[in-house]
């Protein structure tokens, strides 16, 4: 394989994400977005993909984050409203595609989930579950 850049790697998992949800084998009721194209007011499910770093050497190395994003639940405790981690969507939908992801092949190089963390995002009542992608660039 040819150099590959930060581009390159966010479009390639862009791809194989969209395959799953276009497929129907990943159901979500938004969008599959590269970092910064997510629409700022969404409060839909949605798929956004980063790369945080790919090196220079050969073979290179990478990470990338494909972050799951899922309305938070309003749910009484205390009989008070609050805002909770819609826990089994992001488990519905992270275990859909952790298994696409983990089933593709691609030529010339290699990844695999380095690890799974849940996240909340205040200021958008939303939690995202964050799968942590490591590259290996042959």
């Amino acid at each position: 394989m040819k150099h590959c850049s930060s581009i390159d790697t966010d479009d390639i998992l862009y791809k194989i994400v969209k395959d799953a949800v276009t497929s129907g084998k990943v159901k979500i009721s938004g969008g599959v977005f590269v970092q910064g194209e997510r629409p700022d007011d969404s409060e839909a499910e949605d798929i956004v993909i980063n790369t945080i770093t790919v090196t220079g050497e050969k073979p290179q190395t990478g990470t990338s984050n494909v972050n799951i994003f899922a309305p938070d639940k309003k749910v009484k405790i205390h009989g008070r409203e609050q805002r909770k981690a819609d826990r089994e969507r992001l488990r519905m939908i992270g275990d859909a595609l952790f298994a696409h992801l983990d089933a593709q092949n691609v030529d010339d190089l290699e990844y695999w989930i380095e690890s799974d963390t849940t996240i909340k995002e205040i200021e958008v009542k939303q939690h995202h579950r964050n799968l942590r992608i490591s590259w290996n660039i042959h």
